[in-house]
């Protein structure tokens, strides 16, 4: 089995090449044309066009790497690890409708199967729910959870222990999403068990029971929790691979002799995975894995791109002013997922900045959000528009003021640096204080240091002083693991996010400012301890 990942982009260029080259049309092949089988993974996708002005990810080039699949006679088909429907700007009018009709565009090539992910659930009733099974043509799957919508119909489009034929084989696949203690949305309609290793290994068992030749797993969990269900394969050695979402990065974990081969790819398809399976004479199938990086050597699908444009010019119709100027950057600055999720940013320091004076003078002394909240996946640069607002947010935040102990928001502020950092969804984007983090320490002992401005020099925050702060709604009622104090005073949810952002962006454009400081050595708001930085707060 070949799993050097270092060599995928050569390989994505080999591939783009081959492609234009050998493959201008859909091919026509039948199965006693078929070399294999082939699964291309994705997960966490937002948006029907690619990021960063086209340039990277985007449904159509994976529409591109199933065509190429198939041109090599392979029977192709696509995992989806969930997060589909929201948010995004987009799916704040149509509640993910434009990504159903993405997703069965590629269903029509090649079949897709699809596990839900937390956000496929971010409404609190099921109607949009209902709406997107009712128009879905891919396979929806599910075995540790269950949808109870209200409408049967709907309810029943939910396969489990899901299987499937190819030449002579049986392929099972059994599906996880996410319980609510591990990021998953709490919702009647969705009841969900979170066993995770109990449901995979029933599931498991029944498919030896029947004979089945290949199991994988589908996933929307953690990496950490995936890599627990992939240990079954030492009882199970049909199990050889688990793909999921939940992660927006890349991740990668070889197949072994106790344990199956584990893959998510990067938000937006900006990565992607190929399996390729083949089965040898005594039936034993063995795959060969491969990361796509999906970038400009990519050729984007024509066919596809028809209905980008759609949905784009739909978005125009409704917001004629979408890529009106609002304001300038001062420098490109990086607000991808990648980038946003596991380091202070420009523009994450510029939105929380905004949230200190949301309730009026005096300033809050503190602020923060989760970096799940900025969805836009995507550099802001040169002219700010309003869609590049609007796609920072891709749901409603609004904000609350209260008071807090030195010694309670230190211990709050513990939860943004647990794990072993990396690209999540919880780190924190911080104003009015500045943290020291030291990774090597025991989870919820991390903050070497946290320091307030005073006058022109920082002291470290008193245990005993009050002080004012303002959050999320989101991160105040307990989301991503943020425990803030309920017994003291606060306001109602008020100042939506995205307004104070544009008002900022507004107000400066009028004064003549462009948006952006570059953070460095001298301004950092975060510090983090390694072998080779062994001092907080150099500057």
């Amino acid at each position: 089995m070949k799993t050097r990942i270092e060599r995928s982009m050569a390989r994505t260029l080999l591939v783009a090449a081959l492609f234009l080259t050998a493959c201008a049309a859909t091919p026509e092949f039948t199965a006693e044309k078929t070399t294999g089988l082939t699964f291309i993974h994705l997960n966490d996708t937002y948006r029907v066009g690619a990021v960063e002005d086209g340039k990277l990810g985007g449904f159509g080039r994976v529409v591109t790497m199933v065509l190429e699949a198939q041109a090599e006679g392979r029977d192709v088909r696509v995992l989806h690890g969930g997060d589909l429907l929201y948010p995004s700007l987009e799916s704040q009018l149509w509640n993910g409708l434009q990504m159903v009709e993405a997703l069965n565009f590629i269903d029509a090539l090649a079949p897709v199967y699809f596990v839900a992910g937390n956000h496929e659930f971010d409404r609190r009733t099921p109607e949009h729910l209902v709406n997107a099974l009712r128009e879905s043509r891919f396979d929806w799957l599910g075995d540790n959870y269950r949808f109870d919508t209200g409408d049967a119909a709907a309810n029943a489009t939910l396969q489990s222990r899901f299987t499937f034929d190819h030449d002579g084989k049986t392929i099972g696949i059994f599906s996880l999403t996410s319980h609510v203690d591990d990021g998953g949305n709490d919702r009647d309609y969705v009841p969900v068990d979170r066993d995770y290793l109990g449901v995979a290994e029933r599931v498991i068992e029944d498919f030896e029971s029947q004979g089945v030749d290949l199991i994988i797993g589908l996933t929307h969990l953690y990496m950490a929790t995936d890599l627990k269900v992939a240990k079954l394969r030492e009882n199970h050695p049909t199990l050889a691979f688990v793909v999921g979402g939940h992660d927006h990065e890349p991740e990668f974990s070889e197949q072994t002799e106790t344990s199956a081969a584990v893959m998510k790819g990067a938000s937006n398809a900006r990565a992607i995975w190929r399996i390729d399976v083949d089965f040898d004479d005594e039936g034993v199938g063995h795959i060969d894995v491969h990361m796509l990086n999906l970038g400009q050597g990519v050729a984007i699908d024509a066919d596809y791109e028809q209905i980008n444009q759609k949905w784009r010019a739909r978005l125009l119709e409704l917001y004629p002013f979408l890529e009106a100027k609002v304001g300038e950057a001062a420098f490109p600055m990086d607000a991808t997922e990648e980038t946003t999720r596991s380091q202070e940013t420009a523009w994450g320091n510029f939105i929380v900045d905004q949230m200190l004076t949301a309730y009026g003078e005096p300033a809050a002394d503190f602020a923060f959000i989760n970096s799940g909240t900025l969805r836009i996946d995507d550099f802001i640069a040169d002219d700010i528009s309003f869609e590049d607002i609007g796609r920072t947010f891709g749901f409603s935040s609004f904000l609350r003021y209260m008071t807090i102990s030195g010694a309670e928001f230190r211990q709050v502020m513990e939860a943004g640096y647990r794990g072993a950092g990396g690209s999540q969804g919880y780190f924190p984007q911080i104003a009015g204080f500045r943290v020291c983090v030291d990774r090597s320490q025991a989870v919820g002992q991390r903050i070497v240091s946290l320091q307030l401005p005073d006058g022109d020099t920082w002291q470290e925050i008193d245990a005993e002083q009050e002080y004012t702060l303002v959050v999320p709604d989101f991160l105040y009622g307990g989301g991503d693991g943020y425990k803030l104090p309920q017994e003291r005073p606060v306001s109602r949810p008020g100042s939506e996010l995205k307004y104070l952002v544009l008002d900022g962006v507004l107000r400066a454009q009028a004064e003549g400012r462009a948006i952006g400081e570059a953070v460095s050595a001298t301004n950092a708001r975060l510090f983090e301890l390694s072998p080779d930085n062994k001092e907080c707060f150099t500057q």
